[in-house]
């Protein structure tokens, strides 16, 4: 059975990884980037792996261009089933000192980029009555932290409009599906290109994960759609801890992730900027942060694995309640 996929942000970092995971899965994979060196490099990956790749160079800010590239994509590879919300771009400096001009370029494509691309996806599945949309989200989508206001803003604003857009299909009755995988600090190379103000090489809030761990979790999803899902524990421990104590995140975030979110050991490792325009060459999934970044995690297992671990669940809970009844008798 053929499937076709679409995922934005697709030539490089996480976006670069979902590409390659989903067509070791058996998808057909249309990517949908600026860098035509990088997406070309991607098609690539996916031919090489079976299935059929279609490369797409287009700004995602640009919704003339986002469904320019849907059509093609129905007219080559066939209706599409998946649509995938992946690009960003952003800026690391304190708000103040970010200009104006940039700050809305980082929300125009972090965030109107899933909107665009979520009504590409959606005008044409919904008539069809089937497709999935996944938007990649992340634990910045529910709790700022110092340095990256423009991409904190556009996270959040991704949530509140997917649940709008889920409540809208719910009450018609559709059977198109949206789902959002919020993810963990990533190694990818987006660290490397981000528009920087900081006096060293901007880094990952600490635990940081390899971008195939993302990657994973985003096909899962597709093939077992679920609304929500946090991958890594760090993910879970940071939306969950804002919900408990908001006033505590904020003196944490505060005292510790100006520093934390840099490294000085990586300085002369940056690349020029990909705001406004590409970074020519092929930059990959990941960034430099190899030596650092976990390519496992248990919580991330129990994401791929969910049937599994609650089965696990359920047999030590069944072996528990016979122990119980058999002391219980003993007695």
């Amino acid at each position: 059975m053929t499937r076709v996929a679409v995922v934005t942000g697709g030539s490089a970092g996480l976006g670069r990884a979902t590409v390659r995971e989903l067509a070791a899965r058996g998808w057909d994979v249309a990517v949908l980037a600026r860098g035509r060196d990088g997406v070309e490099a991607a098609v690539a990956e996916v031919e090489a792996a079976g299935r059929r790749g279609l490369a797409l160079v287009a700004d995602v800010s640009d919704r003339a261009a986002v469904e320019a590239a849907a059509d093609r994509v129905e007219h080559e590879l066939g209706p599409i089933d998946l649509w995938v919300n992946g690009v960003m771009v952003g800026v690391f400096g304190k708000f103040l000192d970010t200009a104006p001009e940039d700050f809305e370029r980082a929300l125009h494509v972090t965030y109107l980029g899933v909107v665009n691309g979520t009504r590409a996806a959606l005008s044409r599945m919904v008539p069809r009555g089937q497709g999935h949309v996944v938007q990649v989200g992340s634990a910045l989508g529910f709790r700022g932290i110092p340095l990256q206001a423009a991409y904190c803003g556009a996270k959040h604003a991704i949530v509140g409009f997917t649940e709008s857009v889920v409540s809208e299909l719910l009450e018609q009755g559709s059977k198109v599906k949206v789902s959002r995988v919020d993810m963990p600090a990533l190694n990818t190379i987006q660290f490397g290109w981000v528009k920087s103000k900081l006096p060293h090489h901007p880094q990952p809030v600490a635990p940081i994960f390899q971008p195939e761990v993302g990657a994973r979790a985003i096909a899962t999803v597709a093939e077992h759609p679920r609304r929500r899902t946090w991958v890594g524990e760090s993910t879970v421990y940071t939306i969950l801890g804002n919900r408990i104590s908001g006033r505590f995140a904020d003196w944490y975030a505060a005292k510790t992730l100006v520093s934390g979110q840099q490294a000085p050991d990586k300085d002369g490792l940056q690349l020029q900027d990909n705001l406004y325009e590409p970074v020519p060459g092929d930059h990959g999934a990941h960034g430099v942060f190899d030596e650092t970044a976990h390519s496992w995690s248990p919580q991330t297992w129990w994401v791929e694995h969910r049937r599994v671990g609650n089965g696990l669940i359920g047999a030590v809970l069944g072996a528990a309640g016979a122990v119980a009844l058999v002391a219980g008798r003993r007695r």
